[in-house]
């Protein structure tokens, strides 16, 4: 816990030059004090104090997290974050140590790439999400809507017509930027059915289709929902149940990280292996705020990294369980 306490202010310090020497002392940590973990480097027969780069750094299967509890401190859960899926799906738990450090990650992320919650109005379109309690996506946007300050900002379930109402009265309202955060099935029917000009809002989608309607590109996604709402760009949110970390996107679908995180390229058909060489390739996704669980996740979703430390989505591994939160496949 000593590790974990002092770990926590420290991410937020990195500079460019300190992200592999503290991401290997987190892993010599998690590596040690991780049982599921542990258990993971010794079937691989790994020495963790072998390891002396990023590349060499296992990455645990993201799958993991349905039927473990992956820890690396001794605490008592303060909130376990589920994963969405169907009746029959399992899905994945991330038992959270600290939601107040959770809620730090996630505002500073935020104002980072978009400025102060406070100068914002945040309406909600998370339907699906809001009928759970245990949705990562809503505790966190519920904390920015808190953060906003705004008698504006809220959730709004099915409330189509309260919702075009705000919208329209926030199009006169120049005090604060207007930010509708929404489930992309629920954005998609906003548009379809209530075409208007949001072009001084910032429409993010979060991904999810869930079998709600037929699954489209999402840069078919976007087009239609920049006709139909009059937009520039569409914004994106890339999270996951399994890390505590966002990534972010202005527009044209590349994310961009915040400095305690990295994206690794790994060969689809070796888990093993991550290669700097490959033009697009499986997600190893390195989340340094998940002192607490493991920083080090190997996901399902395939990606190609941009000259400028940007990443894009490029769609799922085969085989692999579609996620809640999970970006549409290009």
């Amino acid at each position: 816990m000593d590790f974990l306490k002092s770990s926590k202010e420290k991410i937020f310090q990195l500079g460019e030059n300190d992200f592999q020497s503290f991401a290997l002392e987190v892993f010599y940590e998690q590596s040690t004090h991780n049982p599921i973990y542990n258990q993971y480097l010794k079937y691989l027969k790994i020495d963790p104090f072998q390891v002396g780069s990023l590349e060499e750094i296992p990455f645990l299967p993201i799958e993991f997290f349905k039927f473990h509890r992956i820890v690396s401190a001794d605490f008592q859960e303060k909130k376990i974050f589920e994963s969405s899926g169907t009746t029959t799906s399992v899905n994945s738990k991330h038992g959270i140590e600290d939601l107040t450090f959770y809620q730090k990650v996630s505002e500073m992320i935020f104002s980072s790439f978009y400025g102060s919650l406070e100068n914002y109005h945040i309406l909600a379109l998370l339907p699906s999400y809001l009928e759970r309690d245990n949705s990562s996506l809503v505790f966190m946007v519920d904390y920015f809507i808190k953060q906003s300050g705004s008698p504006y900002s809220g959730f709004f379930l099915n409330d189509w017509s309260t919702l075009r109402g705000t919208l329209k009265a926030l199009q006169e309202d120049h005090s604060k930027k207007t930010l509708l955060i929404g489930v992309t099935f629920a954005l998609l029917e906003l548009a379809e059915k209530y075409p208007m000009d949001l072009s001084s809002v910032i429409v993010m989608e979060t991904g999810g289709m869930k079998g709600r309607r037929k699954e489209m590109l999402r840069e078919e996604v976007h087009d239609f929902l920049k006709e139909r709402l009059h937009l520039s760009e569409v914004h994106s949110e890339y999270g996951m149940t399994e890390l505590l970390s966002q990534a972010y996107s202005p527009g044209n679908q590349v994310f961009y990280l915040p400095p305690w995180m990295r994206v690794l390229l790994r060969e689809t058909h070796d888990p093993l292996c991550t290669n700097p060489n490959l033009k697009s390739g499986a997600m190893n996704i390195i989340d340094l705020a998940n002192l607490h669980s493991c920083a080090f996740i190997a996901t399902q979703d395939l990606g190609s990294l941009t000259s400028d430390k940007g990443f894009k989505i490029q769609g799922r591994l085969d085989h692999s369980d579609i996620r809640g939160c999970n970006l549409l496949y290009l």
